[in-house]
């Protein structure tokens, strides 16, 4: 009879607890009252939460985008309000706003929010439309991050349309759920007038939602974003959606991409879908995001969620995150027939170059540029080719090196296909993501040999890629040569002002580096002719100038000495740099029509065609 009541009690317990919880509704209107001023007015409104006071947070980063960004900086005339009557407000900490609530059950909040920062990771409004990144927009009482909210969007009154990877909220207007805020903080709301077209690929419903016009061919995107679609559902042999949204801004210069959990934004240059080269580069972006669907948003390094939105959240696996889907890449464009095997190669060998070619990745390794993210990666500065690598690029040297590897040594019965799926599956099960241990003993399951000789010289240290041998297994030959042969370089570039050319970097083991030249000296003459000039009859593209296209500096051999007589703090100096050759190669790859049968197999299993 004892433990009966004791259960009895403790059911009891629990369902009100349940019911107290259930109680709590948050909900938030966002309109726009100045939308030509680049203004959000948000309304937060909280009932069933009766305390003395309620914290409301505003997260400093955003998934994907490893960068304090500090969106609470965008935050003004924040108030709030019960029963009509305002509320004492105490901001206590950077991103924390206290609301003196008084237990009232309902409470009002309004802020508004300035957002001019247009980039995918960001909130931008103008008179045409609204991009809501909802970290820089909506808040969270603290310790109810996982609290189900609505939001209602109250468009300008000359926009129509609301496009959004949250599900609807039945018969009302303009309004959407969220299961909890990490969904809400993951789902971008484009409001506006933008074009919408939809297609059907690996059984989802995917939705593109276009600002900013361009030249692009609906019908066209519609097929051929569904190839790769597929391609990519095939490797993981399901898709987790059954909705999925594209939004894409086109501006006159646009690039680069923010993956979601059932969307992506993406940025893209509007007039440049009709060119072969613009319409394989948004392809390119399309697989790039797409892919995140499951490498980062599901297959995904453990401190990569549950996240914490007031600090850094570190990782040594952004390479396979980002690296690895920069690989995937181009395997995807081959795969959905918009490239053919010598370019797939060749892109590959270019990527391989591009780490060769970077002084900092013989000084950081995969990991550490993976952990380094938030203080370099996303930082960058003058010296930063110089004592650091992309995680995006040594990751896909890593995974060229790698999917080869276990191809090779599985006969072509493996890759690194096979990795990626059963490492998504592993993460589906466990329901959290994996570590690097894990990542690494998936790879040697799969493959049958150790590969800590590999992550020792490749994930955590700085070895130059042996693409000769790695390309060899698949009957692939790879010639270096120098990418300027027989002629000097400088390590030296510029921006031309007023007095001359402003150094704006120097490349480590250069002449430049060698002699001191500094950043932001200002190269007044080269061998004792001025700038100007030394650019006479010059017609240049832009005001970034390498000494090298100057031809005072072109007409010198390998080892010849160039005189400069620069300012450094207002104060003349002259400085001499010892020419170089230029340490740059430049990767071709080739296909050997005569490979042997075990090299034929790699190479097909490898590109997958």
């Amino acid at each position: 009879m004892f433990i009966k009541k004791s259960i009895l009690s403790l059911v009891v317990l629990l369902t009100c607890i349940m019911a107290g919880k259930a109680q709590v509704k948050i909900g938030f209107e966002v309109s726009f009252k100045e939308p030509q001023a680049h203004y959000a007015e948000v309304q937060m409104n909280i009932s069933g939460l009766p305390k003395d006071y309620v914290d409301v947070k505003m997260p400093v980063w955003t998934p994907g985008s490893y960068l304090i960004r500090e969106f609470e900086k965008s935050v003004e005339g924040f108030t709030a309000s019960a029963a009509g009557k305002k509320l004492k407000v105490e901001k206590v900490r950077k991103n924390i706003w206290r609301v003196f609530s008084a237990k009232a059950n309902d409470i009002k909040i309004n802020y508004r929010v300035y957002a001019f920062e247009i980039s995918v990771r960001t909130a931008f409004i103008d008179e045409s439309h609204a991009f809501l990144s909802p970290t820089g927009i909506f808040m969270h009482p603290a310790g109810m991050i996982k609290s189900p909210s609505t939001v209602k969007i109250i468009p300008f009154n000359t926009w129509s349309k609301v496009s959004t990877g949250l599900p609807v909220v039945a018969g009302e207007t303009f309004t959407y759920r969220a299961s909890d805020f990490d969904i809400l903080y993951d789902s971008p709301i484009e409001v506006g007038n933008q074009d919408t077209f939809e297609f059907m690929a690996s059984g989802v419903r995917h939705e593109v939602a276009m600002y900013g016009g361009g030249n692009y061919d609906k019908e066209k995107l519609k097929v051929d974003m569904a190839k790769i679609v597929e391609q990519e559902t095939a490797v993981y042999g399901e898709n987790p959606n059954k909705y999925y949204l594209f939004i894409v801004h086109n501006f006159a210069r646009g690039g680069g991409g923010l993956e979601h959990l059932n969307s992506t934004t993406l940025g893209a240059s509007r007039n440049a879908y009709s060119t072969e080269a613009g319409y394989k580069g948004f392809l390119g972006l399309v697989a790039h995001e797409y892919h995140h669907l499951w490498n980062v948003k599901r297959l995904r390094p453990v401190a990569l969620g549950p996240f914490d939105y007031d600090n850094e959240n570190y990782t040594t696996n952004l390479w396979v995150a980002e690296g690895f889907t920069s690989y995937y890449e181009n395997k995807y464009i081959l795969r959905a027939g918009f490239d053919d095997p010598n370019g797939f190669v060749n892109a590959l060998a270019g990527g391989i170059a591009t780490v060769l070619n970077t002084p900092g990745a013989k000084v950081q390794s995969a990991s550490a540029s993976s952990y380094d993210a938030w203080i370099i990666g996303y930082r960058p500065n003058e010296n930063s080719k110089n004592n650091s690598i992309s995680y995006y690029n040594k990751g896909e040297v890593i995974g060229i090196l790698m999917d080869l590897e276990i191809i090779n040594a599985t006969k072509g019965a493996k890759s690194l296909d096979d990795v990626m799926k059963a490492m998504y599956l592993q993460c589906k099960t466990l329901k959290r993501g994996y570590t690097d241990a894990e990542f690494k003993a998936m790879v040697e399951k799969i493959s049958g040999i150790s590969f800590t000789n590999f992550w020792a010289k490749y994930v955590n240290g700085v070895d130059d890629a042996e693409y000769v041998k790695y390309f060899g297994y698949a009957g692939v030959n790879v010639s270096t040569e120098n990418a300027t042969p027989d002629k000097p370089v400088t390590g030296a570039s510029g921006q031309l002002g007023n007095e001359g050319i402003t150094v704006t970097s120097t490349t480590r083991g250069s002449a430049a580096w060698d002699a001191g030249l500094n950043v932001n000296d200002i190269i007044l003459s080269l061998d004792d002719t001025t700038v100007g000039d030394a650019l006479t009859n010059i017609k240049l593209r832009s005001t970034m100038v390498s000494l090298e296209s100057l031809p005072i500096v072109a007409k010198k051999k390998i080892g010849d000495v160039l005189k400069l007589k620069v300012k450094r703090d207002g104060l003349e100096r002259d400085i001499s740099l010892t020419l170089k050759a230029n340490p740059s190669v430049r990767l071709k790859a080739t296909i050997d029509d005569n490979a042997s049968a075990a090299q034929k197999t790699v190479l097909k299993k490898w590109m997958g065609i």
